[in-house]
């Protein structure tokens, strides 16, 4: 199976149109959270998170991905109903003030999706898998919604020492041929998968599914690459994350090569430039 040659599915419904992934896309990141890795703490009232979202659409971007709980290694666990208290008003005033607007709920709990769509969210964003909530599964498909399929091991408190594999490549093929067949079982037919780079692997492990990237066409789903300014890229550099969104840049521009149809970052302007440049690259 894995020496034929595979076709990545390249559309999405969402919000009952078909959103086409032929040309990579971005998702900016919106965090309500006061300890994630990069933008803790930055924006942290509706104003702030409002005029963010302003100016990432305005950049082009096409989901907002709306989070209330630091997945950063070792982030504080908070309550279900805390992390409802950070995302739901958000996701209420975006809905109301750009109803037009995409709007990803980036959590791992099924009530928090649940909660999250009703506010007016059109896809989930789940760093877990649906291994951290039994009930998101179903959730998922009762909601119709895209759903982000991701890879880790874990919790944010647990993951990093959960970095052996015998074989990460087969692992990880495994772990979505599974979990894409439960979901196909419930009737969820928009799915894409995410590698979690940073998520249970080390950075070593970061960079070699990133050059592998084109490994994970077998599944035929759209793939969203997530490696905004992470430690994979200041570590390495011995910068910091603020320093790091050229970095950023290198790696998406290899992530979309690779064969990434969602890039996930901060910087949505240059996002959009990497797959503005590399459209004009391959055209000729």
């Amino acid at each position: 199976m894995r020496d034929a040659v595979f076709f990545t599915k390249k559309t999405l419904c969402v919000k009952g149109e078909l959103l086409d992934l032929s040309k990579p896309v971005v998702m900016g990141i919106l965090n309500n959270t006061p300890d994630s890795f990069h933008d803790g703490g930055r924006y942290n009232d509706l104003k702030s998170l409002c005029d963010r979202a302003e100016n990432m659409l305005a950049a082009g971007t096409t989901f907002l991905d709306v989070g209330g709980y630091s997945t950063r290694p070792h982030a504080e666990e908070i309550s279900e109903k805390e992390e409802l208290n950070r995302v739901i008003p958000v996701i209420t005033a975006l809905n109301k003030q750009f109803p037009a607007a995409f709007i990803s709920i980036d959590t791992f709990r099924a009530g928090v999706a649940q909660a999250a769509v009703e506010a007016g969210a059109c896809m989930i964003n789940d760093v877990s898998g649906g291994q951290m909530d039994e009930k998101m599964f179903e959730t998922v498909a009762q909601l119709k919604v895209p759903y982000v399929l991701m890879h880790s091991r874990g919790t944010p408190q647990t993951m990093m020492h959960l970095t052996q594999y015998e074989n990460i490549l087969e692992e990880m093929l495994d772990y979505f041929h599974y979990r894409i067949h439960l979901l196909r079982e419930l009737g969820c037919n928009d799915l894409v998968i995410d590698l979690g780079f940073g998520f249970a692997k080390t950075i070593e492990q970061n960079y070699f599914l990133l050059k592998n990237m084109a490994y994970f066409k077998a599944l035929n789903q759209p793939i969203l690459a997530g490696v905004s300014r992470k430690s994979m890229i200041f570590k390495k550099l011995e910068i910091t994350s603020e320093q790091a969104l050229n970095g950023t840049t290198a790696l998406n521009t290899l992530a979309v090569q690779n064969g990434a149809s969602i890039l996930r970052v901060h910087d949505v302007s240059e996002a959009r430039e990497v797959i503005a440049l590399i459209a004009a690259y391959n055209s000729l």
